[in-house]
């Protein structure tokens, strides 16, 4: 008899999460904010002596869907927040990794975050245009990201992107921090939006 590959991972507060099926009673923020911190955007190459996480760059996306739609709800200010949340788990792949990878990566994508976003409240399934607005936060950020630690000269992330309303970016500066400082921001920004969400 063939032993089924182990499809769970311990997390650091004892959990047992089944990435295959995971459910919302194994997910605890801890977790989120701990492994988004060590997990570093652009395959770590990234300018500063510390690579820019997954989690500062959800900060950064809640920012920026915050400045872009200023009168939405906390909870979908939580889901931008909550938008890379998985990745705590999966890792964070570049785009041309995840075409090469095919639509496997994706549904385990779906599934984490359908169960991450029920732990915290959220509907499994965010509206549509909740959605878009999020995924045009999170291009905004690549952009500003690409630009100020990527490497990449405007034009070029122009191309890739889309260059956004400079009115909307004005004075949000990057600067890779270290994992425990991202940490606890994370985590304190992750309380005072599910509070207000209350």
């Amino acid at each position: 008899m063939t032993r089924q590959p182990r499809a769970w991972q311990r997390m650091l507060s004892g959990r047992r999460l089944d990435l295959l099926d995971p459910t919302p009673v194994d997910i605890e923020i801890e977790d989120i904010a701990h492994g988004l911190a060590f997990v570093a955007r652009w395959n770590g190459q990234t300018l500063g002596d510390w690579p820019y996480s997954v989690a500062q760059h959800s900060l950064l996306v809640e920012e920026l869907y915050g400045r872009a739609n200023p009168t939405a709800a906390p909870c979908w200010r939580l889901a931008a927040l909550l938008h890379d949340a998985p990745e705590y788990v999966i890792g964070d792949m570049i785009s041309p990794v995840k075409a090469a990878v095919g639509p496997g990566y994706a549904l385990l994508d779906a599934r984490l975050a359908a169960a991450i976003r029920l732990r915290f409240g959220l509907p499994a399934d965010l509206p549509a245009a909740v959605k878009q607005a999020i995924k045009r936060a999170d291009r905004i950020s690549a952009w500003l990201e690409a630009t100020q630690i990527a490497g990449f000269a405007a034009a070029e992330a122009d191309r890739f992107f889309g260059r956004p309303p400079m009115a909307l970016v004005a004075g949000l500066a990057i600067r890779p921090s270290p994992p425990a400082e991202v940490r606890a921001a994370y985590s304190a920004r992750h309380a005072a939006l599910l509070a207000a969400t209350a």
